[in-house]
């Protein structure tokens, strides 16, 4: 990290972070790891992609002229409370190890990349800028996103093909509630290098990142309307262990999965014990998914963004019915996607999803 970097780093507010270097669980099995308290991990705002990324983050913040810097801590996942002007980020992220199991117990990390990093910090970090300066209440932003006080639905049906809205996290993200459809916007405007106004250029959404261009313009100099630097549900509170979290998450997500992709997948994978040594299919897919993925974004023009949905779901359904991969590897990678492209061509007239940030 360079020096200019390390004097930028400093002036994000972090909670709870310092220089841990003996932590006993590094070195520990994911059964006996999975059995600490999340309280006990003892970690902060800290680890190599946190640092690098927040750092950034730092960059282009002052790169836009913004004087507010929202203040982060660690928590169970990523979030930003209502009426808070700062962002929580998950505790897998703090250190490789974590992130490991992360990746055991749930297939993803989340963020996990610095690109996906990223993208996820300049989400966050809109929704605290809205907090802090109480910009839902404004006349522009309702104009052009809408009533922040619209209750959030438990699942939304998107429209793929809407240029309403700006494309920044998956799943057409911005079409769930006003309060996403600001945050996404606003993270496409930060984004550095990207013309947005060619990007853009012919969309409605178009007015909607000049309106955050106006919107920042007025504020970016001013003292932010809301300065408590509140946390909630730190890791330090939270007392159940590593392996209670990833079984309440597991059902969570579980509820995702519908089960209309099983008989399909049945027919393709199997859950015949004589195969239980056999890769799982649910490692299969995702050790595939990017060749898969590309393949059937030529097939049917689709943006691959679109076919990761579907793909999520059917990954999520093999890990519940345990089914395995058995058979030759190139047969079931093409077998799966037709299958794929089909599911896909459903999905978009028939697709929903959860509100899940």
């Amino acid at each position: 990290m360079g020096k200019s970097t390390r004097k930028h780093a400093r002036r994000i507010r972090l909670v709870g972070s310092r220089n841990r270097s003996r932590r006993p669980w590094v070195r520990w099995s994911d059964d006996k790891l999975l059995d600490l308290r999340m309280c006990n991990l003892k970690v902060g705002v800290e680890g190599p992609l946190l640092t690098e990324c927040l750092a950034q983050l730092d960059e282009e913040l002052e790169s836009r002229g913004i004087r507010f810097r929202p203040h982060f801590w660690v928590s169970s996942e990523w979030f930003t409370p209502d009426r808070i002007a700062g962002c929580a980020v998950p505790f897998y992220l703090t250190h490789p190890r974590l992130m490991r199991l992360e990746r055991q117990q749930m297939l993803e990390v989340e963020g996990g990349t610095h690109e996906a990093c990223m993208r996820i910090l300049r989400h966050e970090v809109g929704h605290a800028i809205d907090h802090a300066y109480l910009l839902h209440r404004r006349h522009l932003w309702q104009r052009l996103f809408g009533r922040s006080s619209t209750s959030y639905p438990a699942f939304y049906k998107p429209r793929p093909y809407s240029k309403r809205y700006v494309l920044h996290l998956d799943y057409w993200y911005a079409q769930s509630h006003p309060d996403e459809d600001w945050a996404e916007t606003f993270a496409v405007w930060l984004r550095p290098r990207y013309n947005w106004r060619k990007r853009y250029e012919g969309w409605p959404a178009l007015k909607k990142l000049e309106g955050v261009d106006t919107l920042i313009g007025e504020i970016a100099n001013a003292k932010p309307l809301v300065s408590t630097r509140t946390v909630h549900e730190p890791v330090s509170r939270i007392r159940c262990t590593l392996r209670e979290h990833y079984e309440q998450k597991k059902t969570y997500y579980s509820q995702e999965y519908p089960d209309f992709y099983d008989h399909d997948l049945r027919r393709l994978f199997t859950d015949d014990p004589a195969y239980s040594k056999s890769e799982s299919a649910a490692a299969f897919l995702r050790r595939i998914r990017s060749d898969v993925r590309r393949l059937v974004a030529r097939w049917t023009g689709e943006y691959q963004y679109t076919l990761d949905q579907v793909l999520a779901e059917m990954i999520g359904r093999c890990r519940e019915l345990k089914l395995r991969a058995a058979g030759p590897e190139e047969r079931l990678k093409v077998d799966f996607a037709i299958l794929l492209t089909v599911q896909t061509m459903n999905y978009l007239h028939t697709g929903r999803h959860r509100i899940g940030m």
